[in-house]
């Protein structure tokens, strides 16, 4: 059931989402928040639960990252997640952002695989990024792609067609 929606007001809903229910497992753990949607994209036709549940997926992963590197080693580090909507070129691009600690070329290589997870056991099953995949490219003919520094951060960035 594909219908129109506006991208930014889904981005943003999600966003808020996924970081109280972060919240909600640990009381103790705080993010900056960064937005930036473009103004002058027009309503979109997707599964809004679909590309919901895709923006989500990243949104948690980034907030693992950014959790996992303020709990492990860097003393003053600001947990700090983008998204930001850009149109370009006949296409809706999301970006998400983290500066958490960055994913090595070997692992991905493979995080867009099913079950394929860095997570310790009974933290994740390593369906998320292959179901945001799935949905991106073959349910909506999207594409998703990955940049990452280890140390730094990762950003993951998906294009939807207009």
């Amino acid at each position: 059931q594909k219908e129109l929606i506006d991208i930014n007001a889904l981005c943003d809903e999600y966003l808020r989402l996924a970081y109280h229910g972060y919240r909600a497992k640990d009381k103790s753990f705080n993010a900056q928040l960064n937005t930036s949607f473009d103004s002058t994209i027009q309503k979109i036709t997707v599964v809004r639960q679909d590309i919901g549940r895709a923006i989500l997926n990243l949104l948690n992963n980034a907030l693992y990252a950014v959790h996992q590197k303020s709990k492990h080693n860097s003393a003053g580090h600001q947990p700090t997640i983008t998204i930001a909507t850009k149109n370009i070129n006949g296409k809706i691009e999301i970006r998400i952002r983290d500066n958490g600690n960055g994913i090595s070329a070997a692992v991905r290589e493979k995080i867009f695989q099913p079950f394929f997870t860095t997570k310790p056991t009974g933290e994740g099953t390593g369906l998320g990024l292959s179901l945001a995949y799935d949905i991106i490219t073959k349910a909506h003919g999207g594409e998703i792609n990955v940049e990452s520094k280890e140390g730094v951060g990762s950003e993951f960035i998906v294009r939807l067609p207009v």
